[in-house]
């Protein structure tokens, strides 16, 4: 495959995961309704393991040293990403997690420029401040206000930012399968959560959900929220910019809202429609402007990815 069309794939996979990733607030509130959220995480990412056990088998035997080296603080990273969601989303409303999340757009090329000394361009820079804009308006413009909840969902939008950095700082010699290096993070995430459930909750507390609802939200939250997820985001990144991926993602809470309205019956002002429409503008610019730059020529992230494929 070649670069810009690589490029344009990695666009798409991204945008399918600010989708189902929009979803995912909600579910995950109704899903700790059921069930402890260390509990619930536990599960989630141990059935995440499993679904990735084969491609983990096979890039063991190739060689266990690089994809450690990457996936185990990628997934100690991870871990911390999902305790402070998932606890927030517990203490906040679902909307507010959304709109406060995607404030890794505005984080993340300042954490790229810390990690990389890449300093972003004009267009990111303007297109990061829409972005911004655009989530100010989807709370219609009023101050948040902040609780244990909404905190715990900052310092995870900042944990966000720096996943992304790192994921391209770490996977740079990495050549491995995409899925094998998910299926770490998933199993530093499914162990840290176990032993903390073991540590905090009460034996009584561990017993697992009767509830088919509750399976059904974990089953989807596995399968397109956190495997086809994950991967698509270590594909991506591994092909561009960490502040381009975050822009991507930074349509996250556009889904958000429209899954809110057609699933929840919620409404949005005026204002909030107005701010959808702001993220979708800048979202747009920067994958059109980014396409137009690979097909010319291949860039940084281009050469990185050659790198990354030997």
């Amino acid at each position: 495959m070649n670069t810009a069309r690589a490029n344009r794939l990695a666009d798409l996979m991204l945008l399918g995961v600010a989708a189902v990733w929009g979803t995912s607030y909600g579910f995950a509130k109704e899903a700790v309704s059921y069930y402890p959220v260390l509990g619930f995480l536990a599960i989630r990412f141990a059935l995440t393991a499993a679904c990735l056990l084969w491609p983990l088998l096979r890039e063991l035997k190739r060689g266990a040293r690089a994809l450690l080296r990457a996936g185990i603080p990628l997934g100690g990273i991870l871990l911390v990403i999902f305790l402070c969601e998932t606890f927030g989303v517990v203490h906040t409303s679902a909307a507010n997690a959304a709109v406060l999340i995607s404030l890794c757009v505005v984080m993340t090329p300042f954490v790229e420029w810390w990690v990389f000394g890449e300093r972003p361009g004009v267009l990111i820079v303007a297109m990061v401040g829409l972005s911004a804009l655009g989530v100010w308006l989807l709370t219609d413009g009023v101050a948040i206000r902040f609780n244990l909840g909404d905190a715990l969902i900052l310092a995870a939008a900042l944990m966000r930012a720096i996943m992304v950095a790192s994921t391209r700082k770490l996977t740079r010699r990495y050549a491995g399968s995409t899925l094998a290096l998910t299926a770490v993070q998933a199993l530093v995430v499914a162990v840290g959560s176990a032993l903390l459930a073991v540590v905090l909750l009460p034996t009584e507390a561990l017993a697992p959900s009767a509830s088919p609802r509750f399976w059904m939200i974990t089953l989807y939250l596995v399968l397109f929220c956190t495997v086809f997820a994950f991967f698509a985001q270590n594909y991506a990144v591994r092909r561009t910019t960490a502040t381009r991926v975050s822009v991507l993602m930074g349509s996250e809470p556009v889904f958000g809202a429209l899954f809110a309205v057609l699933w929840f019956g919620e409404s949005l002002s005026e204002r909030g429609w107005l701010g959808v429409g702001l993220i979708v503008v800048a979202t747009l610019c920067v994958a059109l402007r980014g396409t137009a730059n690979n097909e010319s020529t291949p860039g940084v992230a281009g050469r990185e990815a050659s790198t990354a494929r030997g």
